[in-house]
């Protein structure tokens, strides 16, 4: 079904799918509650139409903080009817990131969960915002969502010219977060070269285990739209109920990022001899560095086609992804292809185009490319001349089309003069038994400039590897002396984005200490 989606907003595709599978099963969670894809759009309008009553409509700023609901998905795509201008923000943010974001956004709206897994939003609201919440109206989600006549609503139009609906905040080396816009266009895009490149199909059954107020939630809600497969959601992730769930519904795809496959990996190993997802067709997600090594594990232990694995960031939600069409050798050393519509470019060091297979920082352009930051002055360092975004990441771009990762522009550690990229040490110490999972960063020194220290959560918390026992591993993997850590760290808990990536910001501040 996927050529005859044709919608140019996320609204017009709910309807477009809704219209042509009415009866297929769309959104499962924990509980047992259910919706197909027609029911789904019928009660999104009757939503629209119950906040259209309350005063949201065209460009309204809208901020909602939200799990991943049933709820959640309605009221975002209820906001979209309405032509809102919408800015998701991730559960697991705090009265800095939320308070910020509301106030920069000048949102008239805040939508919260009440009381939730222990934290009480409402009251978070009322310490972030102080004195400004007499300006915006809160609405508790876990009392209802207001609901209408959907004969009420204005007709739908898709505009010519598609403007900013939407504001996403990532935090970076910035001290302060950046708001990120995107028209539905621009996400539209993402969402359909990830469905392009995974080829699923109505048959498939899919899963959101990370929050959907991330940037891939509406990448892979266009994905489920664009193919007409459902989704099992979680709330909140823990391997072993989730696992449980899945394997209620024969789930066929599970992910998210790097964090999702190693805890899946470790269950499996408990019980090395059952499959612990025997529906298992791939496994896939982005938002932070893979291991070659994982997607063997995944593949060898688990089953499936292993780890499909893709590229993107808030700016631009989807770069390169995987295929499960790809071979093995590119799904464990690459990062995938381009998706549909997006260009890249390898711009190496000194300015100059880098060849295939080159190292240099990856730069974008395409319909999904975002459409600035909310502080404008951001946007002249984000953009080249020629209107490439710089994305900060180095990569190459192999002579076979595909995408490789190799580090960040400022997760080059500068030792002595020599740049050292982080990626590579990772991805040889992740092959250590004792290994569980690995970020090495640099921290200042008087001497080096830079010291190289590996931050290991070890497999066996009672076994854990010394430093001598890491230096003699990678020496003996060929690794040259000035890259070897000259300090290691012994850690089992991670600082971590929304979408389970290491935030090594935060490790640095810690180590550097």
């Amino acid at each position: 079904m996927a050529a005859v989606m044709k919608a140019r907003t996320l609204w017009g595709l709910v309807a477009e799918r809704a219209a042509a599978t009415p009866d297929q099963m769309m959104l499962i969670n924990a509980e047992g509650e259910t919706v197909t894809f027609g029911a789904f759009a019928e009660r999104a309008e009757r939503i629209a139409a119950g906040l259209a009553e309350q005063g949201i409509g065209e460009g309204s700023r809208v901020s909602w903080q939200l799990p991943t609901q049933i709820s959640s998905v309605l009221l975002s795509m209820a906001l979209a009817r309405l032509g809102a201008l919408q800015n998701p923000i991730i559960h697991l943010y705090r009265e800095r990131e939320l308070g910020f974001a509301v106030r920069q956004t000048a949102s008239q709206w805040l939508f919260l969960p009440g009381i939730w897994r222990g934290t009480d939003y409402l009251d978070m609201a009322e310490r972030a915002l102080g004195n400004d919440l007499s300006n915006v109206q809160v609405i508790d989600v876990s009392l209802g969502l207001p609901e209408g006549d959907p004969a009420n609503l204005p007709p739908f139009v898709e505009a010519e010219e598609l403007p900013v609906r939407w504001i996403y905040y990532t935090s970076g080396s910035t001290s302060e977060p950046k708001g990120v816009q995107h028209s539905d266009g621009g996400l539209l895009a993402g969402g359909r070269g990830l469905a392009d490149a995974l080829a699923m199909s109505a048959s498939d059954i899919g899963s959101i285990a990370f929050p959907y107020a991330h940037i891939g939630g509406p990448d892979y809600l266009v994905t489920m739209l664009t193919h007409g497969f459902p989704a099992v959601l979680l709330e909140a992730f823990n391997p072993v109920e989730a696992l449980e769930l899945f394997n209620q519904h024969q789930v066929t795809m599970v992910g998210g990022s790097t964090a999702f496959y190693l805890a899946y990996l470790a269950e499996q190993r408990k019980q090395p001899d059952q499959p612990i997802l025997p529906s298992l067709r791939l496994m896939s997600g982005g938002g932070a560095a893979k291991p070659p090594e994982v997607h063997y594990e995944v593949m060898r232990e688990i089953g499936g086609r292993g780890v499909v694995h893709g590229y993107g960031m808030t700016e631009c939600p989807m770069i390169a992804n995987g295929s499960p069409h790809d071979s093995d050798e590119q799904l464990a050393n690459t990062d995938g292809a381009p998706v549909t519509g997006c260009q890249v470019r390898i711009v190496s060091l000194d300015g100059q185009e880098a060849k295939a297979g080159s190292e240099g920082e990856v730069r974008v352009k395409g319909p999904m490319v975002f459409l600035g930051y909310t502080d404008p002055t951001l946007n002249a360092e984000a953009f080249d001349e020629e209107g490439w975004f710089r994305t900060g990441d180095l990569g190459i771009l192999r002579e076979d089309g595909h995408v490789s990762l190799t580090g960040r522009l400022k997760d080059v550690i500068v030792r002595k003069g020599e740049n050292i990229s982080a990626k590579e040490i990772e991805d040889l110490l992740y092959t250590h038994p004792g290994v569980k999972e690995v970020a090495v960063i640099g921290v200042p020194d008087a001497e080096r400039g830079e010291m190289v220290v590996a931050v290991v959560e070890p497999s066996d918390a009672a076994a854990a590897p010394d430093l001598p026992a890491i230096v003699s591993f990678l020496k003996d993997a060929g690794l040259m002396m000035q890259k070897i850590p000259e300090r290691l760290e012994i850690r089992s808990d991670w600082p971590r984005a929304g979408t389970g990536k290491i935030v090594k910001k935060d490790l640095r501040e810690q180590y550097s200490l």
